[in-house]
């Protein structure tokens, strides 16, 4: 990475294969990539379920051990955070939890996060702002305004706000593109001044077409998946 490059890790707590979390991921990542335009990005996903057993390893000897270890290290270095979770129980998955409980919080200090969420119902929202905005506050990190929940009615183009879901995840990718932006002054930009928050505020209006149509597609092997 170049000093005019930014590190952006999504971290996919996701647990089935395919999985609707990993695909929020790739739409936001996607959104994001977008939103920073002239600023160049290395994009790296973390795939928790790859890691279980180095996490569970890890959380017994009391230090991230083996692809956790350089997990935990991407995620230390990265310019900024994307993370995601299906909801377990009105919460963030075990394994979420466990692979962030080994993050240094020094580290953590000051790094840009977006936080999204996936579930089978909308009434479980508010984990969002219950559960895993509290968690990232703790690790000092700076959390997003936006986060953003996908119901499996989301995606299936049926009674679920497909339209809706698509503007907050362009919301939330312009508010964590301001963040790393700002906190990068000497990036270059697309002519507006580094760290202009009005365009975030906006929401730059970046066609979604194509992603929505590939989401609704992929979506019906997954509307029964929890994650």
């Amino acid at each position: 990475m170049t000093d005019s490059t930014l590190s952006l890790v999504a971290v996919n707590a996701g647990l089935g294969d395919p999985s609707s979390t990993r695909l929020l991921i790739d739409r936001l990542v996607d959104a994001a990539v977008d939103e920073l335009g002239a600023v160049r990005a290395t994009v790296e996903v973390v795939d928790l379920r790859d890691l279980a057993v180095d996490i569970a390893r890890s959380m017994t000897s009391g230090f991230a051990l083996g692809d956790a270890r350089e997990a935990i290290a991407r995620v230390h270095d990265a310019d900024g955070l994307i993370v995601a979770t299906p909801v377990f129980n009105a919460s963030y998955s075990g394994l979420f939890k466990s692979f962030f409980d080994l993050v240094e919080v020094d580290r953590m200090q000051g790094k840009p996060v977006l936080v999204a969420a996936t579930g089978g119902s909308p009434r479980h929202s508010m984990v969002l702002d219950h559960a895993i905005r509290p968690l990232f506050s703790y690790l000092r990190a700076v959390v997003v305004p936006t986060g953003v929940y996908a119901a499996a009615e989301d995606w299936a183009g049926t009674s679920g706000d497909t339209a809706l879901l698509s503007d907050r995840v362009r919301r939330a990718a312009a508010e964590l593109a301001a963040a790393m932006r700002a906190a990068r002054p000497d990036l270059p930009t697309d002519g507006a001044p580094v760290g202009d928050r009005s365009t975030a505020a906006a929401g730059v209006d970046v066609t979604q077409t194509a992603l929505e149509a590939a989401g609704i597609a992929n979506f019906a092997k997954l509307l029964g998946d929890k994650g």
